[in-house]
């Protein structure tokens, strides 16, 4: 990973910016949400739980955005600080704007959903002057997502973001995170998406999220090798693509490709399989890991994460990762050798 240098002796190891809002998990399983009773209450939405994610597995986090003025922005904060991220970027509104929320469905292993309400989200009101310069600076990266990016004026926030991360040599981590309810078109989202990513070090996307990011530059391109080179032609200088259940594929500036091992398990939802990924290919890489290592560590939190209730309150430690993979590579050696 020579080509990606982390600042040393920063007060922070990572700041993600963007979507933060309240999900709602059901304590009920294997049923509609009409037929759901009840429901525990956690911190979302993707940069969130990215954040929690790095913390948990022991990186100095923090955070960018923008909290209501009432009973939910308080319990983000009070989440926040009991996770130990940092919360001076954290903006309170002034003018009365709502948190998102998340309702999750489950209504088998492979059937969950979510509904959700982000009319007028307050995490989208973030503004170009809600963001500190000099807090970026005293980062060694940043994790920005595309939802960030799908209404002004948090659109240009993060743009500015991205500029004084560039200015002070902060890594930036781009998780794609398309989500179509957020945006008006397929068009805007590639435009806006690609412009940032121009912008980012590392992408990290699934092969559709790719698709949409690339509907202005690669119309109807579909193989990752294209799309890799396009991209490292750019600022980038690492490429993850990945493919779900048929694992990941990293793609480095000095021609290197990489394949991420996967663990399958019977999960109990797919939310927060991304979110945790990344979580782990971000801390390792920041731990000074390999990209092989960092992809391990990756999907063995996606593992995790997809099996329990929850997303960010499931986020594995470096010590749970650990034994899961230990254990899932035993078992799977018995039971080979049966």
């Amino acid at each position: 990973m020579s080509e990606i240098i982390f600042q040393k002796d920063r007060k922070l190891d990572i700041i993600a910016i963007g979507r933060i809002g309240v999900d709602l998990n059901p304590n009920e399983f294997n049923r509609p949400l009409e037929e759901t009773e009840s429901f525990t209450r956690t911190v979302g939405g993707s940069p969130a739980n990215i954040a929690v994610a790095t913390s948990k597995y022991g990186v100095k986090t923090g955070f960018i955005g923008k909290i209501a003025d009432d009973s939910f922005g308080k319990y983000i904060v009070n989440y926040f600080k009991s996770k130990n991220i940092d919360t001076e970027g954290l903006i309170v509104d002034e003018n009365n704007h709502k948190t998102g929320l998340a309702f999750v469905e489950i209504k088998s292993p492979k059937e969950s959903n979510v509904i959700m309400y982000r009319s007028d989200a307050v995490d989208l009101k973030l503004e170009m002057n809600e963001v500190s310069e000099e807090y970026i600076k005293n980062s060694k990266a940043i994790v920005v997502s595309g939802t960030a990016l799908a209404a002004s004026p948090s659109r240009e926030a993060v743009l500015l973001a991205l500029k004084y991360a560039k200015k002070h040599k902060t890594i930036v981590f781009f998780d794609v995170d398309y989500r179509p309810y957020t945006w008006n078109s397929l068009d805007e989202t590639s435009l806006y998406c690609s412009l940032a990513a121009e912008k980012c070090d590392v992408i990290i996307g699934t092969r559709e999220e790719f698709d949409v990011l690339e509907g202005v530059d690669l119309p109807g391109n579909k193989d990752d090798d294209k799309t890799a080179k396009y991209w490292l032609n750019n600022s980038s200088k690492l490429v993850i693509v990945k493919r779900g259940s048929d694992g990941s594929t990293a793609y480095l500036k000095n021609g290197d490709k990489k394949l991420g091992e996967v663990f399958p398990v019977k999960p109990l939802k797919t939310q927060g399989a991304g979110d945790s990924y990344a979580g782990g290919v971000i801390s390792s890489m920041i731990k000074g890991k390999s990209i092989e290592e960092a992809m391990q560590y990756g999907a063995g939190a996606a593992a995790i994460v997809v099996q329990e209730n929850s997303c960010s309150e499931a986020m594995p430690t470096e010590e749970e990762i650990n034994h899961f993979i230990t254990n899932y590579k035993k078992e799977a050696l018995n039971a080979s050798q049966s």
